[in-house]
């Protein structure tokens, strides 16, 4: 069973930077993508950003110029370098990794529990 856990969030002012953390326990086999998702109260779950096994990036606009994902395949670690970041950025943020394989028995998809960032102005 793959684990992965969050870990960065917390009370920040805005403005301030920091970086959200996900550690993937296991070994990850096959063409695969960690990324990051948010979801504030009341809202759906959004998608901020992802980084397939082979570097390959994904932001959604709104974040583009503010986050920045990377990745530590040796680790099996994913980062969300957040930047300047905004009380509208209040939300829980959860970590994903999942197959890009196409393969039925290579298919996977697994969630973190979600950390909690708040911005205060």
């Amino acid at each position: 069973q793959v684990r992965l856990v969050e870990s960065g969030g917390g009370l920040v002012q805005a403005g301030e930077s920091l970086r959200l953390s996900c550690a993937a326990s296991g070994r990850i086999f096959g063409l695969n993508a960690m990324g990051w998702y948010r979801q504030a109260p009341g809202k759906q779950r959004e998608f901020l950003a992802s980084v397939s096994s082979v570097g390959r990036t994904n932001y959604a606009d709104f974040v583009k110029d503010r986050f920045t994902i990377s990745r530590d395949n040796g680790q099996n670690t994913v980062f969300l370098q957040m930047n300047n970041p905004r009380s509208e950025d209040t939300a829980v943020y959860f970590c994903n990794l999942r197959s890009l394989s196409s393969a039925v028995e290579g298919q996977y998809n697994y969630w973190g529990q979600g950390t909690q960032v708040t911005v205060s102005s």
